[in-house]
């Protein structure tokens, strides 16, 4: 008698059907967007209604601005590592990057995107990880050293007295050097770490020697890291003449970049909130009446943030479905 053979079901703790990760993955950005919209909705709510009281021409040469910002991003990138990146796909990744970088503390999803295709392009890790540190030094190092020329040359362009508040020196200073005593003790008493941060050195030391031999590319590098933060800044004093801010147009850049540079150490996702608090108190230290200042500060984020979050989201998730990134 032939024995009948049962149909054998999936394995024990295994899915009868494939789990479309990458599907689920790509819906994971724009429910964080929703989910931000929600939280600052009273936010959106009025940088949307000053939109209609400002003068068009100068929002749109704002927002042809933030555009080139993601230009300006993709030749850093591209600066940072000796190896020949994918133009487009490269451009497209600064978009979506943005958008991650709104939706997470800030620099980690710009850096997570960033580090992800650059291993899908066949970059090692230790190579991306040094070239995403290349390229966070070199922003920084620009943004510090534009700040400087300017306040150098434009001296009287903010009102230091009004933009800290009382005593906020002493506890700053105390925190930096806690954090870098900190950093002391781990390096020299836990030796994994020590050799960890010494092999990531060397691998940083060596991409920075690469990619200093190729004129192109330390050209992009440098010049993309300075053109960067003034591209934002233009953003900020384009919107500023729209709504009619009776601040010099100088004196407006360097009010948003000593605000940048003082959030830099917020870890909120994109700055959201620290931003628009360290650019208010920084404009009105400029001489800008506060109501006023806060209006070109929400218009300017809905321009530079809010707009763009949702297509960089899309972006984004298509990015991931098409293994990109």
């Amino acid at each position: 008698m032939t024995a009948v053979q049962l149909p054998q079901g999936p394995p024990p703790g295994r899915f009868p059907r494939r789990v479309p990760v990458r599907q689920i993955l790509c819906l994971v950005p724009l429910l964080l967007v929703a989910v931000v919209a929600v939280q600052h909705r009273a936010v959106l709510a009025e940088g949307f209604g000053q939109l209609r009281a400002a003068e068009w021409p100068w929002l749109l040469a704002a927002a042809g601005a933030t555009c080139l910002t993601w230009v300006a991003a993709a030749f850093t990138r591209q600066g940072a590592v000796v190896d020949r990146l994918p133009r487009r796909r490269l451009l497209a990744t600064q978009f979506a990057a943005g958008s991650a970088n709104h939706l997470l503390p800030t620099g980690l999803g710009a850096g997570a995107v960033n580090l992800r295709f650059m291993t899908v392009c066949g970059i090692p890790l230790a190579r991306s990880s040094a070239a995403l540190a290349l390229y966070l030094l070199a922003e920084s190092v620009t943004r510090v050293t534009l700040l400087i020329a300017l306040l150098l040359a434009f001296p009287d362009a903010l009102h230091f007295g009004s933009l800290l508040p009382p005593g906020s020196v002493g506890p700053l200073l105390l925190a930096i050097v806690a954090v870098a005593a900190v950093a002391a003790v781990l390096l020299s008493l836990v030796r994994r770490v020590r050799t960890a941060a010494l092999s990531f050195l060397r691998t940083a030391l060596g991409e920075l020697r690469s990619v200093h031999t190729r004129p192109s590319r330390a050209l992009a590098l440098w010049g993309g890291s300075l053109a960067f933060p003034a591209l934002q800044a233009a953003g900020l004093v384009l919107v500023g003449l729209s709504l009619g801010l009776p601040v010099p147009p100088v004196h407006m850049a360097v009010a948003y970049l000593a605000a940048t540079v003082a959030v830099a150490v917020v870890p909120t996702p994109g700055g959201i909130g620290s931003v628009e608090a360290a650019l208010i108190v920084a404009l009105v230290a400029a001489g800008a009446p506060a109501a006023l200042a806060t209006a070109v500060v929400l218009t300017y984020r809905i321009i530079t943030v809010w707009l763009p979050l949702v297509p960089g989201a899309v972006t984004l998730g298509a990015l991931v479905r098409l293994k990109v990134i």
